[in-house]
């Protein structure tokens, strides 16, 4: 069985995705606010309104508990950093983008891509992380950064491939899709 040569190869890991990092960081901070609360119990006036009495308070450890709860949820945020997300892959006639687990392995011929672009996601910093997301006539990859290639095929899907490496995947694309159409002509 012939292998083809790898021309672009991509990873993504979980923990860079941005809105996921936010999320988990509000949560660990109002866990160590609720031990933080626990250890000064007393009503506090703060500006405008007042923080009342410690609500668990008969709970005994319970500011121990939120302490543990927020360092394993830093601890969670750090383990994710190393788990793959979406592994692209581009070969000389498809891409291959694998995600992680037990997700299904998508691949794309690229001889019947008809259009190909490079483009920059809109300036917001909340973008959730998703694969093989079939939404609006468009199939999204995407874990972070600022840019994607979009690929349209002949059969009218459109793939939006979001990377951290999107000017090289354009040109690699680009490139290799130069080479199959002139191929295919001669």
């Amino acid at each position: 069985m012939h292998q083809d040569k790898r021309i672009f190869d991509e990873k993504q890991y979980m923990g860079h995705n941005r809105l996921s990092i936010i999320w988990r960081t509000v949560i660990a901070l109002f866990c160590f606010v609720g031990y933080y609360w626990s250890e000064n119990p007393k009503p506090v006036q703060v500006a405008i309104f007042r923080i009342g009495h410690y609500p668990a308070i008969d709970i005994p450890h319970s500011g121990k508990i939120f302490f543990l709860l927020g360092l394993l949820i830093m601890l969670f945020s750090a383990m994710l950093t190393f788990i793959l997300h979406t592994h692209t892959q581009v070969y000389s006639k498809h891409i291959i983008i694998d995600g992680f687990w037990t997700a299904r392995r998508v691949k794309i011929n690229l001889d019947t891509i008809t259009h190909i672009r490079k483009s920059r996601y809109k300036k917001h910093i909340f973008r959730r992380a998703v694969y093989n997301l079939h939404s609006s006539g468009i199939i999204r990859f995407f874990t972070s950064g600022n840019e994607f290639v979009e690929l349209k095929d002949s059969s009218g899907f459109t793939y939006r491939i979001g990377s951290q490496k999107a000017p090289e995947l354009f040109q690699i694309l680009k490139k290799q899709l130069r080479y199959i159409h002139i191929t295919k002509l001669s």
